[in-house]
């Protein structure tokens, strides 16, 4: 597996991860980085968002997977964007003195944060650290954690239907 996650895979920029393990440890840490393409693809999918022809108005649950969690993580920390839930799969904190600065404005948009406990793609321990901070912030975090590396299981999937339905979107 290449650095950047499997051959033929998909990704809004290079990531590098690893030039981003810090000595001792053997799972990359972007916390203090700002990743070169973030802004752009941050600022693609808002200006999606707000194109009423591609988005019709009501609820909008933005979410992403690994880089494309990081992605609607800088959506949901860094715009006004309006969201009634957000979604963050195997992901991780970047540029997070920053984004912390935003956490307490999205106290009212209920958060979904899943991540594998064997990732060896992007670290557990910072993600349960993203957890803590949102926490702490008044953000309501719906945690779940689960036994497995990089990936979306089916438990995962099964508590994200439970969290999409409790969040009451009007239809």
């Amino acid at each position: 597996m290449p650095p950047d996650g499997p051959v033929n895979g998909r990704a809004w920029w290079r990531l590098d991860l690893a030039s981003h393990i810090p000595a001792g440890k053997s799972i990359p840490d972007l916390s203090k980085t700002r990743p070169a393409g973030l802004k752009l693809a941050a600022g693609m999918v808002e200006d999606t968002l707000s194109d009423r022809r591609t988005v019709p108005h009501g609820p909008v649950v933005l979410g992403g997977y690994s880089q494309g969690a990081i992605v609607a993580s800088e959506v949901a920390f860094r715009s006004r964007v309006r969201l009634s839930g957000l979604v963050l799969l195997s992901a991780t904190l970047v540029d997070e003195a920053e984004w912390q600065q935003h956490f307490q404005e999205r106290r009212n948009v209920p958060v979904f944060l899943a991540h594998g406990r064997a990732d060896r793609v992007l670290s557990f321990e910072i993600a349960e650290r993203f957890r803590e901070k949102l926490d702490a912030a008044g953000v309501q975090v719906t945690w779940c954690p689960f036994d497995g590396g990089h990936e979306i299981p089916a438990e995962v999937v099964v508590a994200l239907n439970n969290f999409i339905e409790q969040l009451h979107l009007a239809r």
